[in-house]
């Protein structure tokens, strides 16, 4: 079975993150930059995969120069190559333009089964997957909390509040996945400096067939108009308990309309 794997790299959640305010898009040269974490659950449930069926473990990637550390983290637990769609024209896209490119790069490429993180940590949109569903055909099951294999039948377990959804698909299709569905693998030093020696293919939109001018901030469909950073902290509120201290905290409560 051919998996394809779509990692994005992405501002570390746990760090200080920030907008350029040139065009107000995400500062991401100088942000500590990491492997989007919904996707390490994707690129494990696609190992996992490969090893009970088979195949190969493909890893495409659209992002800078820099996006390679995240394709080496990829590779490293197990994926077994990788296209990486870089192109200064990108910058500042939407995520339908983003899909389009990404589109372009699938139907290049052999896969039976495209496996995503349910959404990034900067863009938060979950929007990724049912849109390349829509531009390729296929069928995509969304939220899984568990994916089974039968030949060329695809079950998933789609997650919800109440319990979950049992889906089905053939393949090709795309799975959308939480991070309910397994836990990842830790690199280890053997897969690391394997890793160096794994294909990573280059490609261009000219490669793809895409237009420049159809991507890019200037034609995006959705820009940040403004921004402003976090007002700072204000003063606590400090309740000295004089044998009326609940009294006065469910007061304060009451006030700040949180009882």
């Amino acid at each position: 079975m051919n998996i394809v794997v779509l990692v994005k790299q992405v501002p570390d959640s746990g760090s200080e993150r920030a907008l350029d305010s040139s065009d107000n898009t995400v500062a991401r040269a100088s942000a500590d930059n990491v492997i989007n974490e919904m996707d390490e659950y994707a690129i494990e449930e696609a190992l996992t995969v490969k090893e009970s069926q088979g195949g190969e473990v493909t890893v495409l990637t659209v992002g800078p120069a820099g996006a390679t550390d995240a394709i080496r983290k990829a590779l490293s637990m197990g994926a077994d190559k990788a296209v990486h769609v870089t192109d200064d024209a990108i910058h500042g896209s939407c995520a339908v333009q983003t899909s389009a490119v990404i589109a372009a790069a699938l139907a290049q490429m052999e896969y039976d089964l495209v496996i995503c993180g349910a959404e990034s940590t900067d863009g938060q949109v979950s929007v990724m997957p049912a849109l390349l569903s829509e531009r390729l055909g296929v069928p995509h099951l969304s939220g899984a909390r568990k994916l089974t294999v039968e030949g060329s039948t695809l079950k998933v377990e789609r997650q919800t509040d109440g319990g979950f959804w049992a889906l089905e698909a053939q393949t090709p299709a795309i799975v959308s996945t939480w991070d309910t569905i397994n836990e990842p693998r830790y690199p280890s030093f053997k897969g690391i400096m394997a890793a160096k020696k794994k294909p990573v293919e280059t490609k261009s939109l000219a490669d793809l067939g895409v237009d420049a001018g159809s991507v890019g901030l200037a034609t995006a469909t959705s820009q940040v108009l403004d921004f402003a950073g976090r007002p700072p902290k204000g003063e606590g509120v400090k309740v000295t308990d004089e044998g009326d201290g609940a009294e006065k905290l469910v007061g304060y409560l009451a006030a700040q309309k949180i009882v």
